[in-house]
């Protein structure tokens, strides 16, 4: 993760961490120094565990570079700037606007770039929301806010501790699910992707992992006429999505 520039997303200091806590502010991740026996930092790490905030153990030299007040005492949070929204609650959101669920997966995209550039070509292509794992993922911090133009004020982004159940929640609610694969057997101008849809981009350098591709219905592949054959994670889920918001506005043959 990237800590330079001004970070308005950082809580620093047992006390701040704590009180942070105690007010239910939202957590994406509390780093607690490696080897520190101190009852202060235990008790936060337990109390974050029962909020189902990520607790990482780091090393003083990482929490030394991450922090801005240089006084950190062992601890710091990165909160997030908003609420994360739920499964269910981006289903609503289509329901309520008497839509087919377009949704979006993204499964371990850990470049915060990438992940705000994909929330924002989600927002633009019409989802009605984005999916991200609690682990192995980045998260709505100031770093996203930024990347994704503000995109993430504007769509539900839902937090999740499994992919494999959110995909099988999707399903059982009757959306096919397309990953993105440059093995896929059906290539993207060809596929049908109207309906109840989710799509999966899979990370920067691994692509979806084994469990979530043999969750996936379909397996799409972009086209490829140059010699590089393989697009980042945000240039293909702009590619995959516009192609499905095309087929969904009537551009389909």
């Amino acid at each position: 993760m990237d800590f330079d520039g001004e970070r308005q997303d950082l809580i620093e200091g047992r006390n701040a961490v704590i009180e942070a806590l105690r007010a239910g502010r939202v957590l994406d991740k509390i780093y607690v120094q490696r080897g520190e026996t101190d009852k202060t930092l235990g008790f936060i790490a337990s109390k974050a565990r029962e909020t189902g905030c990520v607790v990482v153990s780091a090393d003083k030299r990482k929490l030394d570079a991450m922090s801005q007040t240089h006084a950190h005492q062992g601890v710091i949070a990165v909160a997030a700037l908003r609420e994360y929204s739920s499964v269910s609650d981006i289903l609503t959101i289509a329901q309520e606007r008497g839509e087919p669920p377009f949704v979006v997966v993204c499964d371990e995209i850990t470049d915060p770039h990438n992940l705000g550039a994909i929330i924002r070509t989600a927002e633009c292509a019409g989802a009605h929301g984005v999916i991200i794992p609690k682990r192995r993922s980045a998260s709505l911090t100031a770093i996203i806010e930024k990347t994704s133009a503000g995109a993430i004020e504007h769509i539900a982004v839902a937090r999740v501790p499994n992919l494999n159940s959110a995909l099988r929640e999707l399903k059982a609610a009757g959306l096919w699910i397309y990953g993105a694969s440059a093995a896929g057997d059906r290539p993207l101008w060809k596929t049908d992707l109207l309906g109840p849809a989710c799509f999966v981009i899979g990370s920067e350098g691994e692509g979806m992992s084994r469990l979530v591709e043999e969750s996936c219905d379909f397996l799409v592949s972009i086209p490829m006429s140059g010699r590089v054959q393989s697009l980042n994670a945000s240039a293909a889920a702009a590619v995959m999505l516009y192609e499905a918001l095309r087929q969904r506005e009537g551009g389909a043959e």
